[in-house]
């Protein structure tokens, strides 16, 4: 075998010629995919539609325009269209090949909003997949603002931004899309507070004072998605601002004795229960934006870590801005 090996490695033939007869089958035919390779457009063995397939966790930067100047936003997409029961999967590339597009295109001109950019990326999937009747895109991104504490010294805080788009291939195409934010905040218990005060002045010992009496507080998660009507515009900034008004105080990343104390007192001047922040923020949505139509959908979703018990209290409420008015 060494001695067969050793005449063949030392034979004078040319290399091109010695594997000349070696022919491999090309990857890529001339006019696209070869057709044996492409296993998504193969037949599905078991023929059940798909609601979503795609992709997630997609972080790119992102620059949006914002009053006076651009902001970039570390994004992250989840990316889906749904599958029908013909085909065995899904050409997930198409969907990160969209978003680089996208992202590329944001390089030299800014976009309008974290929701037109994910409502003109679910206008391209559908596009790029024409088997596909409904694509759905998540995007998520940090936000950060500049804020007072309760004594006056400025400080820069965190949020989350979070915009969704669905597209429906009917004729002409419909596309809706929401904007959101995630607001962690300060939320203080009534029920505690009014039994404290109830024994404090079985006791004698409230005396009629005005000051706030102690509860049990909690770190509160509130979720706010609201869908932008077409022609019609939704500030980040105005529901955030809308989230920590409706909670008992807001909560900030670093803190002085003197702001901690007035926190702490402002938060109990101002009891909430989940249900409460929920309420309140619909109440102040109504308010603001009376003259979005009936068919606008809002979610809100309020939950506060429990300090006292192992277990968290979470209100939320799905509606349309019609079952609102009603």
């Amino acid at each position: 075998m060494i001695r067969h090996r050793e005449a063949i490695f030392s034979t004078s033939r040319p290399w091109h010629l010695l594997f000349a007869r070696v022919k491999r089958k090309p990857l890529v035919s001339e006019g696209g995919v070869n057709i044996d390779l492409d296993v998504q457009n193969r037949p599905a063995e078991l023929r059940f539609r798909l609601t979503r397939v795609g992709v997630t966790g997609v972080k790119k930067p992102v620059r949006v325009r914002r009053p006076n100047t651009t902001t970039t936003l570390t994004t992250e997409f989840d990316i889906y269209v749904d599958l029908p029961s013909t085909m065995k999967g899904s050409h997930l590339s198409r969907n990160l090949e969209v978003v680089s597009e996208i992202v590329e295109e944001g390089v030299r001109e800014p976009v309008e909003s974290l929701e037109a950019l994910s409502s003109d990326i679910a206008r391209r999937l559908l596009d790029r997949h024409e088997y596909a009747n409904c694509s759905e895109v998540r995007s998520r991104a940090d936000y950060f603002l500049e804020r007072k504490t309760p004594m006056g010294k400025r400080t820069t805080e965190r949020y989350h931004l979070i915009a969704h788009a669905q597209a429906q291939r009917d004729s002409p195409m419909t596309v809706t899309k929401s904007i959101g934010v995630e607001v962690v905040g300060m939320t203080a218990c009534p029920c505690a507070m009014e039994t404290i005060k109830h024994q404090l002045d079985a006791d004698g010992r409230l005396q009629g004072s005005e000051i706030p009496i102690i509860t049990h507080n909690q770190r509160n998660l509130t979720r706010l998605l609201l869908e932008v009507p077409e022609a019609l515009d939704v500030e980040a900034d105005d529901l955030i601002d809308m989230v920590e008004d409706s909670l008992s105080a807001p909560t900030y990343e670093i803190l002085k004795r003197g702001d901690e104390a007035e926190l702490v007192e402002r938060a109990h001047a101002q009891p909430r229960f989940v249900e409460d922040v929920v309420r309140e923020i619909l109440a102040r949505l109504m308010k603001r934006y009376g003259d979005f139509p009936d068919e606008t959908r809002v979610h809100v979703t309020s939950e506060s870590e429990e300090s006292i018990h192992k277990h968290n209290a979470l209100a939320e409420r799905v509606t349309t801005f019609g079952e609102l008015r009603k």
